[in-house]
């Protein structure tokens, strides 16, 4: 499944009546860490199709969205479940770390993806 943006007006239905969990990017068009992870957040996706939603949201599009999760710097991810945050990671630097959170957080919440 190819990512989804999210924004103002489709972030509630987005996040709480989803039935998978969602992973949100949030992102700046002119962070480097953000394009440079680009890449691999669409494999994952890809890899992830069917198990976990994979999302962006762009601050300086939504402003106020990244306010409301007090996200300071990008990018940072935080994996949703029922509409509710339950981990999060700030500027992971590769495929692998952001394989391992998704995989660190699943194990915790209710074992493997």
């Amino acid at each position: 499944m190819a990512v989804i943006h999210i924004n103002t007006n489709n972030k509630y239905e987005t996040l709480n009546h989803s039935e998978l969990p969602i992973l949100v990017e949030y992102m700046a068009p002119w962070c480097v860490y953000c394009r440079r992870i680009g890449p691999a957040f669409d494999q994952l996706a890809q890899q992830y199709d069917g198990k976990l939603i994979f999302a962006q949201i762009d601050i300086d599009e939504e402003p106020k969205l990244a306010e409301q999760e007090q996200i300071e710097v990008v990018p940072t991810l935080i994996i949703y479940r029922k509409g509710k945050a339950v981990n999060s990671i700030v500027a992971p630097e590769s495929k692998a770390k952001i394989d391992a959170f998704i995989h660190e957080t699943f194990t915790e919440l209710e074992g493997d993806l």
